[in-house]
């Protein structure tokens, strides 16, 4: 089989390199010429384990390759996939529709045999449905099909989350079509995937559905942290306790600064347009949406409080700028609150991450960039782990001390046990667990 990727971003380069290791013959098109030169040099434009060699591999066994050509791509091919961005829209939250709609415009002049259009951006309800109209009224004389395939990859572990995943959802009302994703997902029917076919409507919604549900159990959890700091219960305990109903699950039950990325808080946002569009407002979505908001911007108070009050004059060192640990991606990310706040308080910021600087730098302005975990910490009145890379994991607390010029250490990711920090002679604050009563003060 023959697919053409159409957007080689996040979604469309790790879509497209796992099809081509199933044996399906890919090109993932983009209009961006650098990139694709890039690409086509080896180079890999994200941070993704295990992205570097999968695309080597199949494009060694050219089953993978890369094209500025649209045309050349879709001619030929049973399925093309639309995967470019679906950003918030300025002014209203709404998903910006005007990349899918000028793709599906360009692949309409495009077309040359029955192919099969896939949505595989993360797109409202509908929006297969406007791609096909689109489409017709380009090419009445066209042999086609819309189907929607939302992706549900995590960033960090997305291979995996390809290769293995829960569920895959297809959504069209074609036969014809659903035969063609078949084909396309037969390595995954082989070992007993499930395979949830539906309507178009159906397939759009699950994929917001399950993200706001996700951002809601995040929220829920950050709310219930801050309610066991202020009565003394341990929110890591608390978590456990209900994670262990299976109605409940453990997983998205991990306290901290709030959700960012490139996937839940404009999913959200759009669901909530989508909802009051249909007049069925989402109460509970549009809570999540203000509650993870106004969290972010809380953080940088909660440093400040541990830091005596204030941070002016101050050295703070941040561990961590990415939305999520394995990733280079900064939309969204807490530390986009939280440093500027730091900074206006009077705080001077010397920060590292192991894959986030590039991206941090276009962002970010009067920050120290730091090559090292350590080095970020040389003379720094406190240290706060924003991002919960491995790196940080295990750090060695004594020379952490001989470099800092107090120990204090806000771990908003509770990477650290509170007594093991205490023992180490720390000034140590986490989020939902209040301080033990051997520990000292929280920096006040």
């Amino acid at each position: 089989m023959r697919v053409a990727m159409i957007g080689s971003g996040y979604v469309g380069l790790v879509s497209g390199a796992c099809f081509s290791e199933f044996g399906i013959e890919v090109i993932c098109v983009d209009k961006d010429a650098d990139k694709i030169a890039r690409l086509q040099g080896g180079e890999v434009p994200i941070y993704e384990p295990g992205l570097d060699e999968l695309l080597a591999r199949s494009a060694a066994d050219e089953r993978l390759t890369f094209s500025t050509d649209l045309v050349a791509a879709v001619a030929g091919a049973d399925a093309v996939f639309i995967a470019v961005g679906t950003p918030s829209r300025r002014g209203d939250g709404h998903a910006d529709l005007a990349y899918v709609h000028q793709a599906a415009r360009e692949i309409a002049a495009a077309l040359n045999g029955y192919t099969v259009i896939v949505t595989k951006s993360t797109v409202p309800v509908g929006t297969s449905r406007e791609v096909a109209r689109i489409v017709r009224e380009a090419r009445p004389d066209a042999d086609f099909d819309v189907a929607s395939n939302p992706e549900f990859l995590r960033e960090g572990s997305a291979i995996g989350d390809f290769m293995r995943p829960d569920r895959v959802v297809i959504g069209t009302d074609s036969e014809r079509a659903r035969e063609v994703m078949r084909q396309i997902y037969r390595p995954l029917y082989l070992i007993e995937t499930p395979i949830i076919f539906t309507e178009p409507e159906t397939a759009e919604l699950i994929k917001y559905a399950a993200n706001a549900f996700l951002a809601t159990k995040i929220t829920f959890i950050n709310e219930i942290a801050d309610l066991c700091e202020k009565v003394g219960a341990d929110v890591h305990d608390v978590a456990r306790g209900i994670g262990l109903d299976g109605r409940i699950g453990r997983k998205f039950l991990h306290p901290g600064p709030g959700y960012g990325g490139s996937c839940f808080p404009k999913d959200t946002l759009a669901l909530v347009r989508t909802a009051e569009q249909a007049g069925a407002p989402m109460r509970i979505v549009e809570t999540v949406v203000e509650v993870n908001a106004a969290r972010k911007k809380a953080m940088a108070g909660k440093i400040i409080a541990h830091c005596g009050g204030s941070v002016e004059g101050k050295t703070i060192a941040v561990l961590g700028l990415t939305f999520k640990p394995n990733t280079d991606d900064m939309r969204e990310a807490p530390s986009l609150d939280i440093i500027p706040a730091l900074q206006g308080a009077g705080a001077r910021v010397r920060a590292y991450d192991p894959a986030g600087l590039e991206a941090a730098k276009r962002l970010l302005d009067g920050v120290v960039w730091c090559e090292g975990v350590y080095e970020a910490m040389e003379g720094a009145d406190a240290l706060v782990i924003v991002t919960e890379w491995n790196a940080f994991r295990a750090l060695d607390l004594a020379r952490v001390k001989r470099l800092m010029k107090a120990p204090v250490m806000i771990d908003l990711r509770n990477i650290y046990d509170p007594e093991e920090m205490s023992a180490a002679g720390f000034r140590y604050a986490s989020v939902g667990r209040p301080p033990r009563p051997e520990e000292p003060g929280d920096g006040g």
